[in-house]
């Protein structure tokens, strides 16, 4: 697509160059320089130019030309070298537009690639050349093949990870001539000060062959101006890149180095950099280079964990403020409930002061009332009966509610202490069981009789022991006291427990009594519905004591009754059978606690 307002000199060459033969061409081609030369650096104007070049295929007729042989090329070397100036030039800067991806990936590659090859061709021609001054032109002409590629390079940095894979490159800087492996290495030093990371990211195979010939330069070549450039470069990546440090410092390939170094005379120009490349080939330096470089990786990891730590964090960001207003909302919920319960409290109980207050009205408007209609004389008792029925009716209030409390306080308790009880009669009632269960069918049988042999060998065995572990000799008066000490403690452990144990029978027998008064309380009638006798009978000891054997017989007769499956693995009781009808003869006329009247 030709782009709008032309400039006219780009016009006519380009007419030109598409009119005339294909041997005229790289001679008008040079027409390019004069234009770009006359146009100011960094304007506008040039930035323009630049891509009327470019949309009018004039950048390709140059590398067309520089692909051909140079010996049918016109002008030879002189017209190669100036058209690798303008190609460089007008690459630098450009501006493709709707043609960016084609520029970068196949046209610029290209042409890095195309100024390779002139270098080699360069080189072969300087090395097969015999006169002097044609290998001063064609030296000539190579470092401006290299300062254009430099130049191109410098604008179009993605290039050089290109050059330095480049096959074509690797045999410019193997080369024996001093003033072509010098250029060489200048311009990849001047390259890596440019981009030094990019030296890493070629093959491994790659940069060991460029550190062996830059290695190699320096140590074989006895040439000073090659040596000080090889010291420049090999300084300038280690400098620049720890990896290459720790590559001369600790590979096989370049075991010696440091000492080889040492043994180096030193110059008058490069000694200064010398010294510095073998300092930083020391043991201390590589430790303090290790010691960084395990500082970088820890603040890469670092790095990476706190960005994890902030990417997760912003995950959850939605689901932290979901959370946040969900409780600020419930706060404010309650919080709005809160108020209005506690506006409704102070509706409540402003209510109930007008309801109070009309009451107290109302009474002393029946007061006056009642004083007006009784009799003066009769008033003051007229008084005191009124005071005497609110008392009452205020003791009475009183006392109900401290007993509802009370009680309210201590059913718990009471529940929990009668199933404490149950349980512990369960289990004492399964223990008696085992223990009935091992004597009936376990008895005890007696000892076997001994026989003569048995009691001559107890006998022996006794003696054996007593003659091993001979005993002090006691006199008798001493065992006498030891037997009178023992008979009085016995005699006084044996007093002491019949006293326990009929301690420990009364306290069974209270709390057996206890217990029975809790179950009649919590089944008492309550005091509305009891009769003006009925309190009174539990005061009795005997009652509850009726009761309960009332209860246990019931139980009795139930079980007898029971069908004979259910009284399977159950043991026989010795009981009396008595009959109901009987029963209710004999305690029908008694009150029995905790029952309630029919």
């Amino acid at each position: 697509m030709k782009a709008m307002g032309t400039d006219p000199r780009i016009l006519s060459l380009a007419a030109e160059v598409a009119i005339s033969p294909e041997q005229n061409v790289p001679v008008i081609l040079l027409k390019l320089k004069e234009i770009i030369n006359n146009t100011p650096f960094g304007s506008s104007e040039l930035k323009k130019v630049k891509q009327d070049i470019y949309c009018y295929d004039l950048i390709r007729y140059c590398l067309l030309v520089l692909s051909q042989d140079c010996s049918r090329i016109q002008g030879g070397w002189t017209t190669i070298s100036q058209l690798t100036q303008i190609l460089s030039h007008c690459c630098v800067g450009l501006e493709p537009g709707e043609d960016a991806e084609e520029f970068y990936n196949e046209l610029l590659p290209s042409a890095a690639e195309n100024f390779l090859v002139l270098g080699r061709q360069l080189q072969t021609c300087f090395i097969n050349a015999a006169k002097g001054e044609e290998k001063d032109a064609l030296l000539h002409f190579f470092e401006i093949v290299t300062d254009s590629l430099f130049w191109l390079l410098g604008g179009h940095v993605q290039l050089i990870q290109n050059v330095l894979r480049s096959d074509h490159f690797l045999h410019l800087l193997q080369t024996d001539n001093v003033q072509v492996g010098s250029t060489v290495m200048t311009m990849l030093q001047n390259i890596l000060q440019i981009s030094s990371g990019d030296l890493l990211r070629i093959e491994g195979k790659t940069l060991h062959s460029i550190l062996n010939e830059v290695v190699f330069k320096l140590l074989s070549t006895p040439s000073p101006v090659i040596r000080s450039t090889a010291t420049r470069l090999l300084l300038l990546m280690a400098e620049s890149h720890q990896e290459i440090l720790i590559l001369l410092r600790l590979s096989a390939c370049y075991k010696g180095l440091r000492s080889l170094l040492n043994k180096q005379e030193p110059g008058t120009e490069f000694s200064q950099e010398l010294r510095h490349l073998i300092g930083l080939l020391s043991p201390k330096v590589y430790q303090e280079v290790e010691e960084q470089k395990l500082h970088q990786a820890a603040c890469l990891i670092q790095a990476y964990w706190k960005g994890f730590q902030t990417r997760k964090r912003l995950k959850k960001l939605p689901s932290a403020v979901i959370t946040l207003q969900r409780s600020f909302r419930s706060k404010r919920t309650k919080m709005l409930l809160k108020l209005s319960r506690q506006k409704e409290e102070e509706d409540r109980r402003l209510q109930l002061q007008l309801q109070r207050q009309r009451a107290m009205r109302l009474s002393r408007e029946l007061r006056l009332s009642m004083l007006e209609i009784v009799h003066p004389g009769q008033v003051e008792k007229h008084n005191r009966e009124i005071e005497e029925k609110s008392a009452l009716i205020i003791q009475k209030h009183w006392r109900g509610y401290r007993e509802r409390k009370n009680f309210c306080q201590q059913r718990p308790s009471l529940v929990e202490y009668k199933a404490a009880v149950t349980l512990q009669r369960a289990a004492l009632k399964f223990l008696a069981k085992c223990r009935k269960k091992k004597k009936l069918f376990a008895p005890w049988q007696g000892l076997r009789e001994l026989t003569d042999a048995c009691r001559v060998e107890l006998k022996q065995q006794v003696d054996d022991y007593i003659r091993r572990h001979p005993g002090s000799e006691v006199s008798g008066v001493i065992n006498r006291e030891l037997h009178s000490q023992a008979q009085e403690r016995l005699q006084h452990y044996f007093m002491g427990r019949a006293l326990e144990e009929r301690a420990q029978q009364h306290r069974e027998a209270l709390t057996a009594r206890i217990n029975t008064n809790i179950e009649q309380l919590m089944k008492a009638p309550s005091l509305k519905e009891a009769e003006g006798k009925e309190p009174e009978l539990f005061l009795s000891r005997s009652r509850p004591v009726a009761a309960k054997a009332k209860q246990a017989h019931l139980n009795t007769l139930k079980h007898i009754q029971a069908p004979w499956w259910k009284k399977l693995g159950e043991e026989a009781r010795d009981e009396i059978d008595i009959p109901k009808d009987e029963l209710s003869i004999e305690l029908g006329t008694l009150f029995i606690g905790g029952t309630k009247p029919p």
